[in-house]
């Protein structure tokens, strides 16, 4: 396993978040994108107020990457608070992607099934027994 990374999801701020923890931690973002920038998914259509939302963020801390994105209902059904993290692994391969996504979902439940995806990677979301949503990521090189 390569590393494991905070993922901290926002209803619609996580620009102005995130703005605010580059001025505090310094450094450079090594990637943001916006919801626009995601290819159409059938059943879920983006709005023109939820286009310019961040798809996803990365602000690289030392070893590690704060991670981040916005949400809306669509994506996330009804808005709550306290579940506004996620942890991401990142692994060496598709092996070892498909362990650890099996392993954390026994007796949970899958969000979203291990894949091939646009941002060349393969990824899946599973929450696992105890309500913990887990991202495992095998970035292609």
């Amino acid at each position: 396993m390569k590393s494991i990374n905070p993922y901290l999801t926002f209803w619609g701020n996580c620009e102005e978040a995130f703005n605010f923890y580059k001025k505090v931690f310094g450094g450079e973002f090594t990637y943001i994108g916006r919801f626009k920038d995601m290819p159409a998914q059938e059943g879920k259509k983006i709005n023109e107020e939820e286009a310019n939302l961040i798809l996803h963020v990365s602000l690289p801390m030392g070893d590690s990457v704060l991670m981040g994105s916005d949400t809306t209902v669509a994506y996330a059904g009804e808005k709550t608070e306290g579940n506004n993290f996620t942890i991401s692994i990142n692994v060496d391969s598709k092996e070892e992607a498909e362990k650890i996504f099996n392993g954390l979902n026994e007796n949970g439940s899958v969000i979203m099934p291990l894949a091939e995806t646009f941002w060349a990677a393969y990824f899946g979301m599973v929450k696992d027994k105890f309500g913990i949503i887990w991202m495992v990521n095998l970035d292609y090189k």
